[in-house]
């Protein structure tokens, strides 16, 4: 058979269209091996650890095929137990791949002690931001008579009086006494009573 005759057979035809059939199911087959290896479109939902010690979170990741990493542990909030996770990323409800890597933060078992700084003689709009940036609170706020009106004249903790450098919790709340600006400078009453002194008598003329 010629060349000719061989290319317009059926024969032919068959083969090239056994030869498609073949490569279509290599490269289905190629493409489900790929997708199961990569596990592309198989995702899961990052649970939310928060107020989990780590022990918990090992356990429920384990079960969901996803790993974690403790970065460090923050500030003491009360309003998480201690040794639990406070933040993690991703954040819960987001969708990743198994094996994925959640990253997570402890809260640390109680508050660190700070020095109280100086806000004697500042005004209250100072000693605010002041006290927030150590992770303080402005207590109390009481005013007494004195010309420079919202001036920190006293501190106070729990009833105490406290000075610069004095050490108390974080979150601790700093009570302070402000001037009222309304105190002005008089003057000392005149005693009506007192006796005016008596002028020296002149000599008797003689």
């Amino acid at each position: 058979m010629s060349l000719k005759k061989y290319l317009t057979s059926r024969v032919f035809f068959g083969q090239v269209l056994l030869a498609f059939a073949i490569i279509a199911v290599l490269g289905y087959l190629f493409m489900h091996w790929l997708t199961f290896t990569t596990d592309h479109g198989h995702e899961i939902s990052v649970p939310d650890l928060r107020k989990l010690t780590e022990e918990q979170v090992e356990d429920k990741l384990d079960a969901l095929d996803l790993d974690y990493e403790l970065l460090d542990s923050v500030d003491y909030r009360d309003d998480f137990p201690k040794y639990s996770v406070v933040e993690q990323d991703p954040m819960p409800g987001t969708k990743v791949k198994v094996g994925r890597k959640v990253y997570i933060k402890i809260n640390s078992s109680g508050f660190s002690s700070v020095r109280i700084p100086d806000l004697i003689e500042k005004t209250y709009r100072e000693a605010v931001p002041t006290l927030k940036a150590l992770g303080l609170e402005a207590g109390t706020i009481t005013y007494v008579p004195n010309l420079g009106k919202d001036m920190v004249l006293e501190m106070r903790y729990k009833g105490r009086n406290v000075k610069a450098g004095d050490r108390v919790l974080k979150a601790s709340k700093i009570d302070l006494v402000l001037g009222d600006g309304k105190e002005s400078y008089q003057e000392e009453p005149v005693d009506s009573t007192a006796v005016p002194a008596t002028e020296t008598e002149a000599p008797n003329e003689q």
